[in-house]
């Protein structure tokens, strides 16, 4: 099986994510697939012997979203084509919106009378539809010839009834109605500022998206480009892609390590490792250390034979665990997509309610209003806003995290993490600075013992574990502040006493280095390793802190704590968005003598401003401190 984070072109909404999904999991080779909505991604976990990535991709490409796999198609030049096409299209919009507008309410062209003033502005919002509108369109035929539904659906039956009513009233309105009794309308602006409107919004929400994405272009933009190859004593610079293992290169000062190696020059070099660990001061690397793909040379001019080289470098590994860690779903949002899925035909369905119940109570003449009401539904309905909520505040949090060197694997440990109430922490080498002398003690991290109070403070209980002897043991746990200790621990006592505390109901978090911790790991709730550790227990955890910085736990702590408490904010404005809007738009005042409603216009404004207001919501947890 193969894990990978493909790019995804032209999904907007919930529904378009549900779908993506439904479409790939249906597929004979694929085991899961997870959208990350704001990233325009989709994490799949396929069989390579059963399926390629050409047959997804025509597979998605039949419902009217493309996967983008070709590695010379630049994905950050096709989304800002299309952003540059869509904000081309808001602009016209605006322009066939203002003109409806002015001509419908018979501000301008004064002129021209009643139906003169409809024909123009029927001939406008034809306009808008053709060119700003189509993409509406086009989608919603492409979900019903594979059975499903999206936000398109909806845009495109409430502008399509909007207009095709307004259409009938604006030629035979006068005597199909006024031989009832009725006077006609038309709805032109709805039609047109519908389309104005749920545009405008995405090109916020796209603006607004780009910002949650800022974390993995930053981690990118740390891969140098191209690489110094020293070859029978010249040097020619070479694409990234070119350099294979075993290569010479040459990294000057003011350069980026262009891949993980060994320096094999004499002279001593100082490398900013600060991406990687956190730590500002340079480092001086000599002959034989090892130097990563992606840290700055701050003096001297090194020569290293290259290693890992591509994926496989630690900068690579950083960007793909974070990647797959922001596509992933945590339990609240896997609820959400059930929601999601079904949500647009409930919509339809409740718009057709709403068209009958007006018309039974109010019989023929109440007949335009069944149907306006029934397109304020279908508008403001949109799960855009639930779709939106948990996602984007999970890539932000995620990000942001990685921005402090925590490297978070997946949602659900983001989650969890707020409901940690015990920690059993290692000791050497998690604590202390192991001491190459074996007759000397180790000695306690700088930053450990407020690490320990910020935990504390938190509420949080704190249990030393230790194979070390008891007069080893009991003074780093007075140094660092902790009344919880053992000695002389074997790897399964510490597992043990994972599984006690989980037992008298604690959230129990394990944070270890070493392969006597890997089995306490794996039984804690969430596992947290150190960076500089073995990579069994980096594999293991779920948590990784790429610094020595042990604070770094209390603040991954309460950034998920933040990062829920968004969640649950979006989810909450979302729900109750719908839950009052609904009910509004379809008429329920009247019911209670109250003449006035939510317009298709309103609540297409509405609408887009419930969405933004999500993003933007998610937004404030890169500004925490």
């Amino acid at each position: 099986m193969e894990k990978k984070t493909i790019a995804v072109l032209g999904m907007m909404c919930a529904g378009c994510a549900a779908n993506v999904e439904r479409r790939l999991a249906s597929l004979k080779g694929v085991a899961t697939a997870s959208v990350n909505l704001p990233g325009r991604s989709v994490l799949v976990e396929f069989d390579k012997e059963q399926i390629t990535l050409e047959q997804m991709q025509q597979a998605l490409s039949a419902i009217g979203y493309d996967m983008v796999i070709e590695e010379d198609r630049n994905v950050e030049a096709l989304e800002h084509q299309s952003y540059c096409t869509l904000q081309r299209k808001v602009v016209v919009s605006w322009c066939f919106a203002i003109a409806v507008m002015a001509i419908g309410m018979g501000g301008m062209l004064t002129n021209l009378d009643a139906d003169s003033r409809n024909q123009v502005c029927m001939i406008i919002a034809a306009l808008n539809l053709a060119y700003c509108g189509w993409g509406f369109y086009t989608s919603a035929l492409r979900q019903l010839m594979h059975g499903t539904a999206n936000m398109d659906t909806l845009v495109a039956l409430s502008t399509g009834i909007s207009f095709l009513l307004s259409t009938f009233n604006t030629f035979w309105g006068d005597s199909f109605w006024g031989s009832r009794g009725l006077v006609s309308h038309t709805y032109f602006d709805a039609s047109v500022m519908i389309i104005t409107f749920v545009l405008t919004g995405r090109l916020l929400e796209e603006r607004a998206k780009q910002s949650t994405a800022g974390s993995i272009r930053s981690l990118m933009g740390l891969q140098p480009k191209t690489a110094h190859c020293v070859s029978d004593g010249t040097t020619v610079d070479i694409p990234i892609s070119a350099v294979q293992s075993g290569d010479l290169l040459e990294v000057r000062p003011g350069e980026k390590v262009p891949v993980d190696g060994t320096m094999t020059s004499e002279s001593v070099a100082r490398i900013d490792e600060s991406m990687m660990t956190g730590e500002a001061v340079a480092i001086a690397k000599q002959h034989g250390d090892r130097v990563l793909a992606g840290t700055l040379v701050k003096e001297g001019t090194l020569q290293m034979q290259a290693e890992a080289i591509g994926q496989k470098t630690v900068l690579s590994n950083m960007i793909r665990i974070v990647q797959e860690a922001q596509g992933s779903k945590a339990p609240v949002q896997r609820v959400v997509d059930r929601v999601a899925l079904v949500f647009v035909p409930v919509v339809v369905a409740l718009s057709v309610v709403t068209c009958l119940s007006w018309y039974l109570i109010g019989g023929p003449d109440c007949l335009p209003q069944a149907i306006f009401s029934a397109v304020s539904v279908l508008v403001i309905a949109c799960p855009c806003a639930m779709g939106l909520a948990t996602p984007t505040a999970l890539m932000v949090g995620i990000g942001k995290a990685a921005e402090q060197n925590i490297l978070i694997k997946d949602a659900t440990a983001l989650e969890q993490l707020r409901q940690v109430d015990a920690i059993v922490i290692d000791k050497t080498g998690t604590l202390t600075i192991p001491c190459p002398d074996l007759p000397q003690g180790e000695t306690l991290k700088p930053d450990a013992a407020e690490a320990m109070d910020m935990l504390q403070a938190q509420g949080i209980d704190i249990h030393l574990m230790s194979g070390d002897r008891e007069d080893r043991v009991a003074p780093i746990a007075r140094q660092a502040h902790i009344s919880h200790y053992r000695s002389q621990v074997l790897p399964q006592d510490k597992a043990n006493l994972v599984k006690t505390l989980q037992a008298e109901g604690h959230h129990v978090a394990m944070v270890g280095d070493g392969i006597n911790d890997s089995q306490a790991l794996a039984t804690a709730d969430v596992s947290i390793a150190m960076g500089r550790g073995t990579d069994v227990a980096m594999d293991v955890a779920q948590v990784t802190l790429m610094t020595t910085d042990l604070r770094r736990i209390a603040e991954a702590i309460r950034l998920s704590r933040r990062t829920v408490a968004a969640i649950r904010q979006n989810l909450f404005w979302a729900f109750v968005y719908n839950v009052v809007c609904i009910p509004l738009a379809a008429g329920i005042p009247y019911a209670f003598g109250v003449n006035w409603q939510i317009t298709p216009m309103w609540a297409s404004a509405l609408m887009a401003f419930s969405s933004v207001s999500v993003v933007l919501n998610s937004l404030r947890l890169k500004f925490t401190k």
